[in-house]
């Protein structure tokens, strides 16, 4: 049976996007990932940030308009961890990013572990354009992969920074929502092992179809129409 593990949060959404797709590009590995314009703008962003909060490295001009909500991060109490990796196991312990039996994978951008509050802040940064369609799942498993590794972390306040439009989509999870998160997670990824059990792996139509599906063998492609 093909493996779908190693699991992420970018992974399950490109499955749920449409399955014939991440069969192509996750699994048979067909087209390599080609950075846009805006992802190398993110990574410069994310090296930006990890420097001014981890070593005090003065941040470009050109992303002067994140430093308020920077330094809002960086004067809370805490050790700040930047681009954080945790892994998980299928039985949920917490485990290296890299380990042999690593069945879960996530990266927070910026980790802030207040022991004394018993209280964690994880923070991914985005650089969309909008902040009107965002997905806090990856909120979900960032808090999960928390409460595995820091045991003494009770409350986990994530958020999403979209620091193009300086807005904060923000979350808080307790200890107490663990058994409703993964229960809810575990049933994503089993839908995912189930299409590699079967080795089956439907279209599903959506907008991105027409122009940006490298897939040309699907009927849906618009190079077809």
């Amino acid at each position: 049976m093909t493996s779908v593990a190693p699991w992420s949060f970018s992974k399950i959404k490109s499955f749920e996007q449409c399955p014939k797709q991440f069969y192509h590009e996750k699994i048979l590995k067909q087209y390599p990932f080609i950075p846009t314009a805006a992802t190398t703008y993110g990574n410069k962003f994310h090296r930006a940030a990890e420097h001014y909060i981890k070593d005090g490295t003065e941040l470009p001009k050109d992303f002067d308009f994140a430093k308020k909500s920077l330094d809002a991060l960086n004067d809370k109490r805490g050790v700040k961890l930047c681009e954080k990796r945790m892994g998980i196991t299928e039985d949920l312990k917490p485990c290296t990013f890299g380990a042999r039996d690593v069945w879960f994978r996530g990266i927070a951008d910026l980790l802030i572990i207040d022991v004394l509050g018993e209280v964690a802040w994880v923070i991914d940064y985005k650089t969309s354009k909008s902040s009107k369609y965002a997905d806090k799942g990856q909120l979900e498993l960032m808090a999960l992969a928390v409460f595995a590794h820091y045991p003494e972390v009770k409350t986990v306040r994530a958020g999403l920074i979209f620091v193009l439009v300086k807005d904060l989509v923000k979350q808080t999870y307790t200890e107490h929502d663990r058994g409703t998160l993964w229960e809810k997670w575990i049933g994503k990824f089993n839908n995912m092992k189930s299409a590699a059990a079967a080795d089956t792996w439907n279209a599903k139509p959506n907008g991105l179809c027409r122009r940006h599906c490298p897939v040309i063998e699907c009927t849906h492609n618009g190079a077809n129409s």
